[in-house]
């Protein structure tokens, strides 16, 4: 979908968007390569399958369901002889974020078309904000790098200045407060995981969920752009088929395509 006029008209008040697999790191590679680290250095591996799924909360959250796991929890007890524990995810939180560091940069690349979509959002003066399972620390090194690429939100809440991170809807309330927004159902919130969605819905916003760029298809831009149509389409079909069981307003493929779903809202 593009929508290439200026004249178009859109009763949105307010954008929010995720980061990681909605505006930088096609694919939402940066908290894997993390994740799977972590757990392999303490000798109890995680499957990529494992690592991905609680994708989109907090990343403490994240790491505590992926301990909870039946079969890592298992696994890390045959490692340490006890079941894993909240000192094991302070531990391991820890280590995740200097970890996280080291290479968020060569996982901050823009996602085509993120910047024509910022750039068409200002041209309309529709406010930007963005939410993220990433602490404002992990993210004082992802906006630099974002803002060279032309993308620079008006406002960034990070999971760690709220008290509940998503599926909650703290991160949304405070971008709606600090935009001046009052009515959720002018605000669209973009994802591209489920508990992102969850969010939304939670928030009384519309809904947008990613399908090409995100957690769920998983792939890096060469993967996918390597994939042959069939196979793509395929791909895709249970993608969005995921976002519709978490209620989704909208499935899109890409940012690229949310100017041409706005025109029609």
């Amino acid at each position: 979908m593009e929508a290439t006029s200026s004249s178009v008209q859109t009763s949105v008040a307010l954008v929010i968007c995720d980061w990681a697999g909605s505006l930088i790191d096609f694919g939402s590679h940066a908290p894997v390569e993390v994740i799977l680290t972590l757990f392999q250095e303490r000798g109890v591996p995680v499957s990529i399958a494992q690592a991905r799924e609680p994708m989109g909360a907090a990343k403490r959250d994240h790491i505590a369901k992926i301990l909870a796991m039946p079969e890592v929890a298992d696994r890390w007890q045959t490692r340490f002889g006890a079941a894993p524990c909240e000192a094991d995810v302070d531990a391991l939180y820890a280590d995740f974020l200097p970890l996280q560091k080291e290479i968020l940069a060569k996982h901050s690349v823009a996602i085509p078309g993120a910047a024509e979509t910022f750039k068409w959002l200002h041209e309309r003066n529709i406010p930007i904000g963005s939410s993220t399972g990433y602490t404002r620390e992990l993210m004082e090194i992802v906006l630099p790098i974002a803002r060279e690429q032309g993308i620079d939100p008006d406002y960034c809440v990070t999971s760690d200045v709220v008290q509940r991170g998503r599926p909650a809807p703290d991160m949304i309330h405070k971008i709606m407060a600090d935009a001046g927004v009052t009515d959720p159902k002018l605000v669209v919130k973009v994802d591209d995981t489920p508990v992102g969605i969850a969010a939304a819905k939670n928030a009384g916003c519309i809904a947008v969920g990613l399908a090409a760029t995100g957690n769920e298809l998983g792939l890096t831009l060469e993967e996918f752009n390597a994939l042959e149509p069939g196979d793509r389409e395929q791909r895709l079909a249970k993608v969005r088929k995921l976002f519709e069981d978490a209620q989704a307003d909208y499935v899109i493929d890409s940012i690229a395509d949310l100017p041409g779903l706005l025109a029609t809202i």
